[in-house]
Formats: structure tokens, C-alpha cells, sequence
């Protein structure tokens, strides 16, 4: 293997051998005489875990929850190491005043670093409270027994953890030795405990920021330039002001708001705002016929992140080209924060998946000191990757600076977040490879060119409302995450046994469109172009995909996934359905990052030649993520992965002319309807006790649009190798 002049991060990774077998990924548990990541960053235990004297137990972490049911899983995860219920927990998530920095919840990254971190923290303090129990009690501590909150030594008598914390006993550092198992059965891990989060969402509760209202509230809106190069030329509010209810006009550059008592009140000033503005908009962005013309044409900087053997081996060549357009978050809920300035000090209330870099990120544009800021997550309905969370906690900041004293509230709405979030970067993936003599791929080469696939906030000019100022920030040069996480690199080289191998990121750091994380980033494209080839490579090879797969893996356990879900879908015993509609079978696999959790995934799908239109009439998928929290909560976000994929693969594109985006609506840009869900989704699980936590979120959405196309080709013989799958793409197909 040659040295390659890349990061150091993967230096290791390439030192290590690439993507072949499981020698490759970097541990999920911490290394011997380490602490888990997250625990070493804040490694008091009393920052993870508080015992009062009520006997409430208070978990922090510093992930959020996104409808991933990550709230009940980390408190099954703490419960199980406490041997209490988890009803008797209380969990506070991502708060910069009060839970340890966790970075971004992103990744699939929530149960292998918080959980982790937390089961181990909560075991040293289970550990630390027997040896105070020990200690009241005058008994050796392995001869206590524990449950539900309480030690009892062997002649009845009892201590409860709260009587035991009187002061600062669990103010201690966590050391890198894991505690003992807990005595007793297990009382929550592997449980398919019913979600903490869902009640109030199922009866209309105040479940996300959208519901939140705070005492003397007031209520803004933004009036977005027409362009993202357009300039304001001149606006006259004085009429705006003479608006019942209006307490102030903002304007900051091309920064333009409007503040008043009530949200129907702000509506209203909003729209004679705009009419009182006068822009200009020049034509500022490239037209071109598709988008790999569009990519190819941004200078990019190549990036080779795998190099294997050597070029020129012999045999048959087959080369194809993918391609993924823009796409939006679509979140259902446009975005909402809520900021307050009071006594020179900045609360913000926001759904964004990092407080702690929001808020870094705010102290610039604000120019105060972060310790003057504090933000707080609050669910928001809908997210998964970098929407315009970030961005309205922005406004809401400004407008608060601007009306000190009152909570300012900024509702985004469906054309705002549309038009404006950060979108899914486009792709477009070359791809060759060689099948040597024996029916198997003597050689893989693989480009993929995309601009950035994460602006997340960390400084100021990650920020929409930061470069419309006066003094507007500039956005910091993107460049792209180290392997072997990557971004939009992410899962770019094959999880196969292949000898000669080169994959190349073609990292662009500019985009004619502001890009940034949805769920996945570069994973989706790369294993969508990846299991689509090795289905065209396996019918070269006269192979049946699922054994031709086989043929290529080492990692026995991608080959149990693989083989069980075959099994269920009933691969081998699979007959064609006859009717006025072509069915077909697809399959595809990936471990998502090369070091999560495995997915194999078949699929039937139903196409109307007529229409065009692709329908999933079943997938079974099988998942292994290590051991399991919560069974059902695997499965959902499984179920959900399938779903989402299928939406962006058969219906999402961003569309745009020469000054902006123009899919502002759900009539131009559309999401899969209920109608059109698939019919069954079976989703089952290999568990692995003992085994660390493998993240399952972002595990599906990759196979589920190649196990679609690869269907769609099977049903009908046209191998669709742009996304999305769309009825017009089909129809000229």
C-alpha cells in the first residue's frame, strides 16, 4: 500500500488495511486504560449521574433527542446499571448550563459515545455507592444486595442511595477500569420499553419548540432577500411601525425583521415589510443540463483515501456513473427558536442537534464571551441533519440583542425553510472495476465528487443570518472530515474482499448552493452507486446477487446479516408475480461508516410501465448494531431509514434557475405520501451481548436505495443510475 499524502486520520485508517475485514475499524469501546470519549471530555461522575436526597436520580447527556428514541435508550442504559426502573430516572438533554459538551448529535453517533459514556459512568457509581453502602452497614460489599434504589445487607437491614449522597461523594473522576456487573437480573437493557418521548406527541402536547411559550413572549419575522446575492437598496418602515402591535423594524445590512406583540400581528408587518423593501437581484447561479455536468464543472481537490495493489489486472471492465441531486431536510415542522437577552445574558431556546457549537458560534456573531450564553434544546419536528435549526436560533439571537428584556420568538415558514436551509450536496460517482477469470473483482476504481456535506455551526459564517449583516461574516473554507468517518467520502470504499483497489474524494470546496449534513451525508450516494454496480457486476459475472456478495466478504458478521435477510425476504424461492405490473427483486448491504451497524436489505417493488411509478411492496431488512438497548427502537429506526430512503430515492430533487432555489412548497417538491409507504417492512435483529453499541439511524437509508433500483432493473430491465427514480425519469427511461 502506498503512502498517501492525506490527513493523519486516514494515514491510520489506510495503515490499518482499508475496508476489508473487522481489523479495520476503530474500537466502539474505549481502548484498555482509557475512558469512553465522551466520559473523558467531562469525566466527574456527579456531571453524568445525581442522587438527591428525595431519591431522584438525574441523568445528563449531551445528545439530543430527534424522534430517534434516544431518550428512552440512555436512560434504559443507566437504569440497567443502577438495577432500578427506568420511570424512576429523570433525563436532561443537551443544555450548556447543565449537561456535559457532547458535540453534535450526528452520525448514528448517540449510543457509542453517550451510551457508552454512560453506561460506564453509571456503573462507578453504582460501584461507589456499594462501597459507601458497605460502609454504613459494617458488611463486606460484595455481600449486599441491590435493588430499586438500595442496598440490603444480608441481615435485612437497608440503605437507599439518597441516604447514602449527602454531599459531594460522587464527585469524583470517573477511572478507566469498567466497574463489576451489577448484581441481579438486568432491569432494562434489551427491553423494548415504550418511548418517553412519544406521549405528548401522540395527544398534541407541548412536545416540541413550536409549542413553546414563555411568559411576555413576543413574536418576529424575517424578510428574506428575494436571491441569495440579491441587495437591499432601501426600505421605508416608518409605515411598518404605525402597524398595530409592532415594536420594532431591524435591519442590519441585508438583515430585515420585524418584531411585534403577536405572531398574527408579526405576519402582517412581515408582509408590508417586504412590500416597503426594494432588492436587486443579479443572476448568480450557473445553469447547466443535469447535474453531473453541474458537479464537474466546480474545481475540486482530489483526495485519495484508499490505495490497493495495483492498477491494469485483466479481465472484464465495467464502468458506470451515479448521480444524486440536491435534496432537501423537509422537515415537517418548518424551523422555530425562541432568545432572550436579560441582565446582558442570552438564553436560546432551540432544536439544533449541538448546543454547545451553536452556542460558540453565536458568541462570535454577538461579540460577547460564551459563558453569556446559554442554550437549551428543545425537540423540534423534524431534523436529521443540518436544517435551518441553526439559522433561526440565529435570528431569534439577533432579535433579542435588539429588543433586550422579552423572549423573542421566530416561527420560519414552509417557503423560508425550503428556500433557505442548507441543502443535501449533489453528487456523482465514477465508478470501474474488473472481473478477473474466476467470476470475482480482481480490480475497483472509484471517484466521487461532491461539494461539502457539513457547514455545521462552530463559527460565525456557518450561519445564514451572519452573512447578510453590515459586517457579514464569511463562511470558513469547508474541508473535508477525516476517514474513516468521512463525509461526502462516507462509505466510498467498499466493505469487499477486493485485491487492487483506489477510491478518490474529489472534494469541491464550493457549492453553487449552500450545503451542509442531511442524514447520511455522503453514505447514501456512495452505497446507492456501490451495491448498484455490484448487482450489474454480479449479472456480468452470471452470479446471483446475494451469493455474489457472499463471494466477496470476509467479515462474518456482514455475512450473517446478508444470509438472514435472503432468509426472509425467501431469495432462493422468490417466483415472479404475473399481473399488468412488473415486479421485481432487489438487494443490497452496507455497515454504515464501515465501523457501525450492518444492514442487508431485499425488496420487491411493483412498476407501471405506463406511469412510470415505482411502488415498495415489501423489505426485509437485518440489522446487527451490537447489542441492543431497545429492540423495538432498533426497529424503528430501521423502519424509518426504509421510508425516508424511498422518499429521497423515488421522488426528491431540488430544483432552481439562474438567482433561486424554486421547490419552496410540498406541490414542487414532494415527499412520499402514506399511500405509498410499502406494504410490509420486516426488520430483524442479530444482538450481540457484550458487544459494543454499533449506531443503527443512518444504517438503512444507503441499501434501500440500491435494494430499489437493483428491483426496479429486475422488474423491468432499465438500470436507473440517477436519483431520484422519479415518474418522469422513468417515462423517459
Amino acid at each position: 500500500m502506498s503512502a498517501l499524502p492525506c490527513n493523519e486520520g486516514r494515514r491510520r485508517f489506510l495503515a490499518a488495511g482499508g475496508a476489508l475485514t473487522l481489523s479495520f475499524a476503530m474500537p466502539a469501546w474505549p481502548a484498555p486504560g482509557e475512558l469512553p470519549k465522551s466520559l473523558d471530555k467531562t469525566p466527574w461522575l456527579d456531571a453524568w449521574i445525581r442522587i438527591g436526597a428525595d431519591e431522584r436520580i438525574t441523568v445528563f447527556t449531551g445528545k439530543v433527542e430527534l424522534g430517534q428514541g434516544i431518550k428512552t435508550a440512555l436512560l434504559q442504559v443507566a437504569a440497567d446499571e443502577l438495577r432500578v426502573a427506568p420511570g424512576r430516572l429523570l433525563l436532561v438533554t443537551a443544555d450548556t448550563e447543565r449537561t456535559p459538551d457532547e458535540g453534535l448529535t450526528a452520525g448514528s453517533n448517540s449510543m457509542k459515545d453517550s451510551g457508552t459514556a454512560l453506561r460506564h459512568a453509571a456503573g462507578q457509581v453504582r460501584a461507589r455507592l456499594g462501597e459507601l453502602a458497605a460502609t454504613r452497614l459494617s458488611v463486606p460489599a460484595p455481600s449486599l444486595a441491590l435493588k430499586d434504589g438500595a442496598f440490603a445487607a444480608p441481615d435485612g437491614r437497608r440503605v437507599t442511595f439518597g441516604q447514602l449522597v449527602t454531599g459531594q461523594e460522587l464527585h469524583v473522576r470517573a477511572t478507566p477500569e469498567p466497574a463489576p456487573p451489577a448484581p441481579g437480573p438486568k432491569t432494562a437493557i434489551g427491553k423494548s420499553v415504550p418511548r418517553v418521548d412519544i406521549p405528548p406527541k401522540l395527544t398534541g402536547g407541548r412536545a416540541y419548540i413550536q409549542d413553546l411559550r414563555l411568559p411576555q413572549m413576543v413574536h418576529a419575522r424575517v424578510v428574506r432577500p428575494p436571491s441569495q446575492a440579491a441587495r437591499l437598496i432601501e426600505v421605508d418602515s416608518a409605515a411598518v411601525m404605525r402597524l398595530p402591535g409592532v415594536l420594532k423594524v431591524v435591519r442590519d445590512g441585508r438583515f430585515l425583521a420585524v418584531i411585534a406583540d403577536g405572531e398574527y400581528r408579526a405576519v402582517k408587518a412581515a408582509t408590508a415589510l417586504a412590500r416597503a423593501a426594494r432588492w436587486e437581484t443579479p443572476a448568480s447561479l450557473p445553469a447547466h443540463p443535469d447535474i453531473a455536468s453541474l458537479v464537474r464543472a466546480q474545481p475540486a481537490q482530489p483526495y485519495p483515501i484508499l490505495e490497493r495493489g495495483a492498477p491494469g489486472t485483466p479481465g472484464k471492465t465495467l464502468r458506470a456513473t451515479y448521480t444524486r441531486p440536491f435534496q432537501l431536510h423537509g422537515s415537517i415542522g418548518p424551523s422555530c427558536a425562541v432568545a432572550q437577552l436579560l441582565d446582558g445574558r442570552y438564553t436560546v431556546w432551540t432544536h439544533s442537534q449541538g448546543v454547545f457549537p451553536l452556542r460558540g458560534a453565536l458568541a462570535e456573531l454577538l461579540g460577547v464571551k460564551d459563558a453569556t450564553i446559554r442554550c437549551i434544546h428543545v425537540e423540534g419536528a423534524g431534523c436529521y441533519g443540518h436544517n435551518g435549526a441553526d439559522d433561526v436560533a440565529t435570528d431569534a439571537a439577533l432579535l433579542a440583542r435588539a429588543l433586550p428584556g422579552r423572549p423573542v420568538r421566530v416561527q420560519w415558514m414552509r417557503e423560508e425553510e425550503h428556500a433557505w436551509e442548507p441543502l443535501g450536496a449533489a453528487m456523482v460517482v465514477d465508478v470501474a472495476a474488473t472481473l478477473g477469470a474466476d467470476g470475482r473483482i480482481a480490480d475497483w476504481q472509484y471517484a466521487v465528487l461532491t461539494p461539502s456535506h457539513n457547514q455545521r455551526p462552530g463559527k460565525a459564517g456557518n450561519l445564514l443570518a451572519a452573512t447578510h449583516l453590515a459586517r457579514p461574516f464569511t463562511p470558513p473554507v469547508p474541508k473535508p472530515s477525516p476517514q474513516p468517518e468521512g463525509s461526502g467520502d462516507r462509505n466510498a470504499i467498499p466493505y469487499y474482499a477486493i485485491p487492487n483497489a483506489r477510491v478518490t474524494h474529489h472534494f469541491q470546496p464550493r457549492a453553487i448552493l449552500r450545503t451542509s449534513a442531511l442524514r447520511g451525508l455522503g453514505a447514501y450516494c456512495n452505497v446507492f452507486a456501490i451495491e448498484s454496480f455490484m448487482d450489474e457486476l454480479a449479472r456480468a459475472a452470471n452470479a446471483d446477487p446475494v451469493a455474489f456478495r457472499l463471494r466477496h466478504l470476509t467479515d462474518p458478521r456482514a455475512i450473517d446479516v446478508v444470509r438472514l435477510a435472503a432468509s426472509k425476504f425467501g431469495w432462493d424461492s422468490y417466483k415472479r408475480p404475473q399481473g399488468t405490473t412488473r415486479r421485481g427483486r432487489g438487494f443490497a448491504f452496507a455497515r454504515y461508516k464501515n465501523l457501525l451497524a450492518y444492514c442487508a436489505l431485499a425488496v420487491e417493488v411493483e412498476v407501471a410501465l405506463e406511469t412510470g411509478l415505482v411502488r415498495i411492496v415489501r423489505a426485509q431488512a437485518a440489522v446487527d448494531c451490537g447489542e441492543i438497548v431497545n429492540p423495538d427502537g432498533v426497529r424503528n429506526q430501521i423502519e424509518g431509514g426504509i421510508v425516508q430512503s424511498t422518499s429521497w430515492t423515488l421522488l426528491e430533487k431540488v430544483r432552481y434557475d439562474e438567482r433561486h432555489v424554486l421547490t419552496v412548497d410540498w406541490a414542487s417538491y414532494p415527499i412520499l405520501r402514506f399511500n405509498q409507504v410499502p406494504d410490509t417492512v420486516g426488520v430483524h435483529l442479530i444482538d450481540r451481548p457484550g458487544q459494543p453499541f454499533l449506531g443503527t439511524g443512518e444504517a438503512a437509508q444507503g441499501p434501500a436505495a440500491a435494494a430499489i433500483a437493483n428491483a426496479v432493473f429486475d422488474a423491468c430491465g432499465l438500470r436507473m443510475r440517477d436519483l431520484p427514480l422519479d415518474r418522469q425519469r422513468m417515462r423517459r427511461a
